[in-house]
């Protein structure tokens, strides 16, 4: 194996990419950032952000000979990277397959993969057992026991799941403003935002409609946070997603053993909110994602030795 020159840490989800670039000592070289490399929006996108992010992080070191480099995929600095991946999608074999087999995977010095929900259990407790909800575009809770069991709880998609996740909330306020042009429910605060965004009227809605996106979906969850406190549409809705994230992290430690972290953008928003014997439980994550990656690397790398 080259010797490896960089290490870089991606956490790469439905609304954007994160990476973290550091020396091989694990000293923070630089950070980047990019759009969405989710599985489930394609391959070529999220080869696309990846390396948009990783150039960033390499700009932001000061390093901009490196950045032209990483943006060009030039093997004369990829060969010298490693890459720890948490991709949301990744849980898919079929796309984690495409995934490796493009010409861009075999660039890399190193690449060690696996579901952004894991990098983010991993962060989020230091690599030590630990328990972790994490709520952004999607969710998905992830456990990591003490026996090293790994267990894995919702995350089935913005299509079918991903309760109290961005485009869940973006989803169900669609359905409210819907049902409002109907006269099916009333036309609160929540349904007049969602019209302002995305049309008033029932063509207009369903050209939007038809063309978005766990993106955009997920873009209208803020309306519902904005509204809570004089809609009770939108009061309602916040309710059903304390819900659902009390029920993943049950079904994660049944017997509450481990320490929960609530991480994401919309864990953040949700963790005021939460009943005082689940906010009891939970403890500020460690790192995030990127680190949790960089630590998938890692023990990659050390499983090679």
């Amino acid at each position: 194996m080259t010797r490896l020159s960089y290490l870089i840490g991606i956490d790469g989800g439905g609304t954007g990419t994160r990476a973290r670039l550091t020396a091989p000592d694990g000293q923070l070289l630089g950070l980047g950032s990019a759009g969405p490399s989710a599985l489930g929006q394609g391959v070529p996108q999220a080869w696309r952000h990846i390396t948009d992010a990783v150039a960033e992080a390499f700009r932001t070191a000061g390093l901009a000979h490196d950045a032209q480099q990483a943006r060009s995929s030039d093997p004369a600095l990829t060969a010298r990277c490693g890459l720890g991946l948490g991709l949301s999608g990744a849980e898919n074999p079929g796309w984690v397959r495409d995934f490796r087999a493009a010409e861009a995977a075999g660039a890399w010095g190193h690449l060690a993969l696996d579901t952004d929900g894991y990098a983010a259990v991993l962060g989020a407790h230091a690599g030590r057992p630990g328990a972790l909800v994490a709520i952004g575009t999607g969710s998905v809770g992830e456990a990591l026991h003490a026996d090293g069991r790994r267990l894995t709880v919702g995350g089935w998609g913005w299509l079918l799941g991903d309760e109290a996740g961005g485009a869940w909330f973006g989803q169900h306020a669609m359905r409210i403003a819907q049902q409002a042009i109907d006269a099916r429910a009333p036309a609160g605060a929540l349904a007049r935002a969602i019209w302002a965004d995305c049309g008033a009227d029932r063509p207009t809605l369903l050209d939007w409609c038809a063309g978005a996106d766990q993106r955009r979906y997920a873009e209208l969850a803020p309306r519902v946070f904005e509204h809570e406190a004089h809609d009770p549409a939108a009061a309602a809705l916040i309710a059903t997603a304390l819900d659902a994230v009390r029920s993943i992290a049950d079904a994660l430690d049944p017997r509450g053993e481990l320490p929960l972290a609530l991480s994401g953008s919309i864990g953040r928003q949700l963790r005021p909110r939460l009943a005082h014997a689940m906010s009891q439980r939970i403890v500020d994550p460690a790192g995030d994602a990127t680190d949790g990656a960089l630590r998938l690397l890692q023990r990659s790398l050390q499983s090679c030795r």
